[in-house]
């Protein structure tokens, strides 16, 4: 499991790689409300290509942070998620937060 951020204007990336498990989503949500707190960007990018497992930890680190970031209103997206990390989002019902390549969401 890594995480790595990528600064951009008023967005934050967060490049996540290998598995994502009860263990390791602890482990990120640290680092990423560490980030949102200096930070406090519009708007945080998930970019899930690189996960290879992915359970129902995933989705409430995602969460958590969508909740992290309301009082500020910003929001959370979900790039380019390997085919598990997809499954479980769209299972989850968080499809509506999946980016295309380019930024564009896939819904609209």
């Amino acid at each position: 499991m890594s995480v790595e951020f990528i600064y951009g204007k008023d967005t934050l990336t967060a490049v996540l790689n290998g598995e994502i498990d009860h263990h390791s989503a602890a482990e990120m949500r640290i680092m990423t409300d560490g980030e949102l707190a200096r930070t406090m960007p519009g708007t945080l990018v998930f970019d899930m290509r690189g996960v290879t497992f992915m359970d129902s930890s995933g989705v409430g680190l995602i969460l958590g942070r969508a909740r992290e970031m309301q009082p500020w209103g910003g929001k959370v997206k979900v790039s380019e998620p390997s085919p598990r990390a997809e499954k479980i989002l769209r299972l989850s019902g968080l499809g509506g937060i999946i980016l295309r390549k380019a930024g564009k969401d896939r819904n609209a």
